[in-house]
């Protein structure tokens, strides 16, 4: 097993994904004292194969009203937030109803294109042929092709968030697999790796 200790992110997340698993590090969470650790069951990757491991980057998005009077800006900050991801972050959006995707293939290629290590959603991706072919780790509840164009928008990024019982602080370490997506917290991050 290899030592996690005083790795930068370009060595620590590419280790992280090779040799853990959610199971395990669910389970040294939990002796740790972090009994709320897993996002809700209902986040799933798009293909099973999918991994990530990477850094927090929380996205507050909010629904609009219906027939709203249509004086404002299209999808509110999500295009900051997109083109504000950073090398090994992970685009996680929380916070609207579960309407509308929140996700989809043009997101997918600015976020590789910027080094991004995934998307984390409590809601839906579209396009899901188009990031299957990208082969970017996205984990939503599915897929569903609705548009959140006049339905949502993003309000707030890099902010702290609250899904499912689970904090989601920036730069939180955040590792998803096929059973399940969790959030290490900064400061038991080193302790949680070691063990």
């Amino acid at each position: 097993m290899a030592s996690y200790k005083n790795l930068a992110d370009d060595e620590l997340l590419p280790l992280i994904k090779r040799e853990l698993f959610s199971a395990i590090i669910g389970d040294v969470l939990d002796k740790m004292g972090y009994l709320h650790c897993f996002l809700p069951p209902r986040i799933r990757p798009l293909r099973d194969d999918m991994v990530l491991a990477g850094r927090a980057m929380p996205v507050l998005e909010v629904d609009l009203e219906p027939g709203g009077d249509g004086v404002r800006k299209p999808f509110g900050l999500m295009l900051e937030a997109l083109d504000d991801l950073k090398t090994h972050e992970v685009y996680v959006a929380a916070g609207a109803s579960a309407t509308y995707a929140l996700w989809g293939e043009l997101m997918s290629t600015r976020a590789m294109k910027l080094g991004a290590a995934g998307a984390v959603m409590d809601g839906w991706a579209r396009d899901t042929p188009g990031i299957l072919r990208l082969g970017f780790p996205t984990f939503a509840h599915g897929s569903y092709a609705q548009d959140q164009g006049p339905r949502g928008e993003v309000r707030d990024f890099r902010i702290p968030l609250y899904l499912g019982g689970v904090s989601i602080r920036p730069g939180d370490l955040i590792y998803g697999d096929r059973d399940g997506v969790l959030v290490v917290p900064r400061e038991a991050e080193v302790e949680a790796l070691s063990r």
